[in-house]
């Protein structure tokens, strides 16, 4: 058996009995093959694992087809889309690529029997073709095209225009928005009709995610995340993927259970196609555990959460999205409660600079606010590289998001040093530059808002005023933070605004009501609860 008994302990979050082993409840797909009645049945299952991103799985079910039917050439299409763990996570290896070219020569060798299912074949090639002199940005924006003259071709192609979607989904360059405005309008129709279609909803969920722009937007995905997971209950990512409306709405207890049953689903998955190591979503949905509990003012159980991330030894792809969520798991836990020498001396993740991006700021940020400015130093110097190595790969979000770390924390070290004027300038210019980009779906939640930075350090520079702007702004596309509230309950205090004051310090007890844990902000509205 592959099965890993460290996932099973996941299982610790639950009372004791934990629920039955989901029935395999996938959602229904709509594809309809040229193949024998079993493989179309394969086909259908594999087709809703692939719309719930279920790697290593999918490549599993796709392969096993043309066992049953050698004459489903279109069983090779789904091998080839299944090698990319999560479309959205790249670039893809080599070897990985060059696997996929060859699952598409299968198919065509094996000899598709409608047209249709040989423009499906030829639709894919172009995504991997010429992948070792062409980039993938190329390469995926020729896709999409592709996939578009595909859903045209056969309107009445339900799985056509839902992979158009997803297409468009991946050339998002985080400033141009008319992909995602496209991909809602060809989903949303769809979702009218087939409301049990498990990719129509995770691309509604992804669409409205990376259109992010204010919280009223991202309130009409509610429906689509809510549902998902109750059509496709078996597919770990159909809750972890609903749960990032969630937390970006404040719904903190909401995105707790839906992690938990993420990680609960990835287990009882895991075990019954006995798979040797954790799927990505596990440790994606710790890391939205850590999160979120840290905003109930809950820090027992998300140091709970962060003891069973450091546990995941083994992912089953894809790996930057889980070595990514590792880091911000155990940075967030330091710097949310404000615990500066605790963040100067975290582990650092090395070996994919987007997660060691996440632990360097953290230890820039931790070691200016404790007062060891050569250690800032040192640590903005090595974002600095990483800035470097973004740029000269063209990774222009990633140059964008790394500029912003090193702004924040050069802040805090001028601040550290008495440089009050430069500090405002450099974490304002931090603030503005977050907020000019798509936040990535690399991780569930952005590390450490940059404009509650900002706030906090008009506080620490006497402007409780400025501050409590800063602190507005932020609780109005990040709602329900704790530091939030309790910044803007501090600063309207401050400037005689007890009205205000009352109300934050409300806002805040409410969403602390369940708290466990000991920091100073809890502390205060204890004594100042009746």
């Amino acid at each position: 058996m592959r099965g890993t008994a460290w996932l099973l302990a996941a299982m610790i979050f639950f009372t004791a009995g934990g629920a039955a082993a989901q029935e395999e409840k996938l959602g229904r797909v709509r594809f309809k093959t040229s193949c024998t009645a079993a493989a179309q049945k394969e086909f259908d299952r594999a087709l809703a694992l692939l719309h719930s991103f279920a790697f290593p799985e999918t490549v599993e079910a796709f392969s096993a087809i043309p066992q049953t039917d050698p004459k489903c050439a279109i069983a090779w299409w789904g091998v080839a889309a299944s090698l990319r763990p999560d479309p959205f996570v790249g670039p893809w290896p080599d070897a990985v690529q060059k696997q996929a070219l060859e699952a598409v020569a299968q198919g065509e060798a094996a000899g598709a029997k409608s047209a249709r299912e040989k423009d499906w074949l030829a639709a894919i090639k172009v995504l991997y073709r010429d992948f070792d002199r062409v980039d993938q940005d190329t390469r995926s924006r020729n896709y999409e095209k592709a996939m578009a003259a595909l859903a045209r071709k056969y309107p009445e192609d339900v799985e056509a225009r839902v992979f158009h979607a997803l297409a468009l989904n991946e050339i998002f360059d985080g400033k141009d928005t008319r992909p995602i405005t496209l991909a809602i309008k060809s989903l949303q129709p769809l979702e009218r009709r087939y409301a049990d279609h498990p990719g129509v909803l995770h691309y509604l969920i992804r669409s409205f995610e990376l259109a992010q722009a204010t919280t009223q937007v991202t309130k009409k995905a509610l429906p689509y995340a809510t549902r998902y997971a109750r059509i496709a209950p078996a597919a770990p990512h159909a809750h972890q993927m609903s749960s990032h409306i969630y937390s970006m709405l404040g719904m903190w207890k909401e995105t707790v259970a839906a992690n938990l049953a993420a990680v609960r689903v990835a287990a009882e998955f895991a075990e019954r196609h006995q798979l040797d190591g954790a799927l990505a979503d596990v440790p994606r949905a710790y890391d939205a555990l850590v999160y979120a509990h840290l905003q109930l003012g809950q820090d027992a159980s998300a140091l709970a959460a962060l003891h069973q991330a450091a546990k995941v030894s083994k992912v089953l792809g894809p790996l930057p999205a889980a070595q990514a969520a590792l880091a911000a798991a155990a940075a967030r836990y330091a710097l949310e409660r404000q615990d500066w020498k605790a963040a100067a001396k975290l582990a650092v993740h090395q070996g994919y600079a987007v997660a060691e991006t996440v632990s360097r700021f953290a230890r820039a940020l931790g070691a200016a606010r404790s007062g060891d400015v050569a250690a800032a130093r040192g640590e903005i110097d090595k974002l600095r590289a990483i800035r470097a190595g973004f740029d000269g790969r063209r990774q222009v979000y990633w140059t964008e998001q790394t500029e912003t770390t090193i702004l924040a924390s050069q802040a805090w070290l001028e601040q550290a040093q008495g440089s009050r004027r430069e500090a405002h300038k450099l974490m304002r210019a931090a603030a503005d530059l977050e907020e000019a980009s798509a936040r990535n779906t690399m991780l569930e939640n952005r590390l450490y808002p940059m404009r509650e930075l900002l706030g906090d350090l008009l506080r620490e520079q006497g402007d409780p005023g400025a501050a409590l702007t800063e602190y507005d702004a932020v609780l109005k596309t990040v709602p329900n933070r704790l530091r939030s509230y309790y910044g803007a309950a501090k600063s309207a205090e401050a400037i005689g605004e007890k009205k205000k004051a009352a109300t934050f310090f409300a806002q805040l007890a409410k969403l602390t009501q369940d708290a466990d844990g000991n920091r100073p902000e809890l502390i205060e509205l204890k004594a100042k609860t009746p």
